[in-house]
């Protein structure tokens, strides 16, 4: 069992969140009244996943993951929303 955060661990992290960023589509028409909630969506996950960046830079794995999870997780929740479109069970948990 795994208690700490490994290089190949966040390494693995990044690699699913960033090709999802990369893969996902808003799902909605702009004139839906979703449309304001992918985008603010896409924002957070987008952010936390700069953040991600941020934290692993300056060596703090342990705030990198979290902010990892935290990107994924309204990636994840848009697709279950409807407002992403995200086919692949590797990068989405409702793909």
């Amino acid at each position: 069992m795994g208690r700490e955060i490994t290089e190949e661990k966040l390494q693995k992290y990044f690699r699913i969140t960033e090709e999802a960023l990369k893969t996902l589509e808003v799902a909605v028409h702009e004139k839906s009244l979703l449309w304001v909630a992918a985008q603010d969506f896409l924002t957070m996950a987008k952010s936390y996943f700069e953040d991600a960046k941020y934290y692993y830079g300056k060596g703090d794995y342990v705030t990198a993951f979290a902010a990892l999870n935290y990107a994924h997780g309204f990636i994840d929740a848009g697709v279950r929303l409807g407002v992403f479109r995200g086919e692949d069970d590797r990068l989405f948990a409702f793909g």
